[in-house]
């Protein structure tokens, strides 16, 4: 059994894009997977999260929804300011509770995150704190745009400060206009620490089957090296 968990840069950075490419991946490459949303804010027409609904949808084990997003906030803002207004508190018993649940039904559970890497749970804990006691491996999500080089390597100095150990990062392309994309991203790849699993190209239609083969095959070498 092996979690790990996908953080990214900045809210939008494409944590659920990458996270549904490699779900997609791992299935075609024979594994039993759920991508678990412990935390969401902000709902659809029909009262859910589309990022968790679309992490459900991207599992090759079917759950239902409470599984895969145990705490949902209506409002899409700071799942700690929501938290308060809605009055419903950040039970960090409810997440280990989960992830405890899911390692059980799957070979493989992509545990991500909201919004960036420190994001508040209360006025003293972070959702980073969380992951460091189940010692879950990270994957980084990095938006490639603007800022994104500031955004990497403060992300990654926390990463490490928390002494987890930081399997590869994805440069995701949301920007399509970027200048200097390719030197951006160049200068990511000497800079972090860890393996750069792959480059996703600005594709609002979602990742093609063969890029989700290779981020599923360059994650497994990192997460179950021989």
């Amino acid at each position: 059994m092996q979690s790990f968990f996908v953080t990214g840069t900045d809210t939008d950075a494409g944590k659920t894009y990458v996270s549904r490419a490699l779900l997609q991946g791992l299935a075609q490459a024979g594994y039993r997977t759920v991508g678990a949303k412990p935390i969401a804010a902000g709902v659809d027409s029909s009262g859910k999260n589309p990022d968790a609904l679309a992490l459900q949808a991207a599992s090759s084990v079917s759950l239902d929804y409470a599984a895969i997003n145990p705490v949902l906030l209506q409002a899409a803002v700071a799942p700690h300011l929501a938290a308060v207004i809605e009055q419903q508190p950040l039970d960090e018993a409810v997440l280990s509770q989960q992830l405890s649940d899911l390692k059980q039904q799957a070979e493989l559970v992509l545990v991500e995150g909201a919004g960036g890497w420190l994001l508040p749970l209360s006025a003293s804990r972070y959702l980073s704190d969380w992951v460091a006691e189940q010692q879950l491996p990270v994957l980084l999500v990095v938006g490639i745009k603007l800022g994104c080089l500031n955004h990497a390597m403060l992300t990654v100095r926390e990463i490490e400060r928390s002494g987890l150990r930081l399997l590869g990062w994805v440069a995701n392309c949301i920007d399509p206009t970027m200048q200097l994309q390719q030197e951006n991203i160049a200068d990511l790849q000497q800079r972090i620490p860890a393996p750069c699993l792959g480059v996703l190209p600005h594709q609002p239609a979602g990742a093609s089957p063969k890029l989700q083969q290779q981020l599923a095959a360059t994650l497994l070498a990192q997460l179950l090296p021989n």
